[in-house]
């Protein structure tokens, strides 16, 4: 188990250890009531499926407080259509639908994505074979935004591809049956980092 102290011997230029001191000093003591509350119940209302990139905080752009959000992050919030077999995505899924009971999942995208970057512009991904195969999920988007050209490639790729992760979602059988019972719904977002804005790409998802 790692101490404040061997967060302090990491390196990094923000200290994660006085980060931690912090949180216990100012943040917990104002949160009391809710952190001991937090200890017994574990009930959050949305699964929010985002970027695993560092400038996406789910909790920040909602301004949610802990115990809100069941937080699901990959690299280009791609979510795999189901399949058998195990996968760590979609057991966090059924795990949020299923014993949960979420109402709501958003998928977020992102301005200046690196996984659709990538995409966008035919990166050589050669020397990340994992990286590439993990990007597979994105075809059908990349492929419906194949004739988009210029600065406005990347765009049109980030709002597809969080269609296309809703439509992959949708597969899941514990999402399907709790639409069909009225449950649950899905939201489709593209978050841009510079201006702080949030655009609903939804409509014309499938499902």
């Amino acid at each position: 188990m790692q101490t404040l102290q061997t967060l302090r011997t990491m390196p990094g230029p923000h200290d994660l250890a006085d980060g931690v001191a912090r949180f216990q000093r100012e943040v917990f003591p104002a949160k009391a009531d809710l952190f001991a509350r937090l200890a017994e119940v574990h009930r959050p209302t949305t699964l929010f499926i985002g970027c695993s990139d560092a400038r996406v905080v789910p909790e920040l752009i909602t301004q949610s407080e802990p115990g809100e959000l069941f937080v699901v992050r990959t690299a280009g919030n791609l979510v795999p259509a189901h399949a058998p077999g195990a996968d760590g995505v979609a057991a966090s899924i059924e795990y949020a639908v299923a014993v949960l009971g979420v109402t709501g999942i958003v998928v977020c995208g992102h301005s200046a994505c690196g996984a659709m970057t990538a995409l966008a512009e035919g990166a050589d991904l050669s020397a990340a074979a994992s990286v590439a195969g993990w990007l597979r999920h994105a075809d059908a988007s990349v492929a419906r935004t194949a004739g988009a050209a210029g600065p406005g490639r990347l765009s049109a790729l980030v709002r597809e591809n969080v269609r296309a992760q809703l439509a992959n979602l949708a597969t899941h059988p514990s999402v399907a049956r709790a639409r069909a019972a009225g449950t649950l719904t899905l939201h489709g977002w593209v978050y841009d980092i510079r201006s702080g804005g949030v655009t609903d790409v939804s409509a014309a998802a499938a499902g």
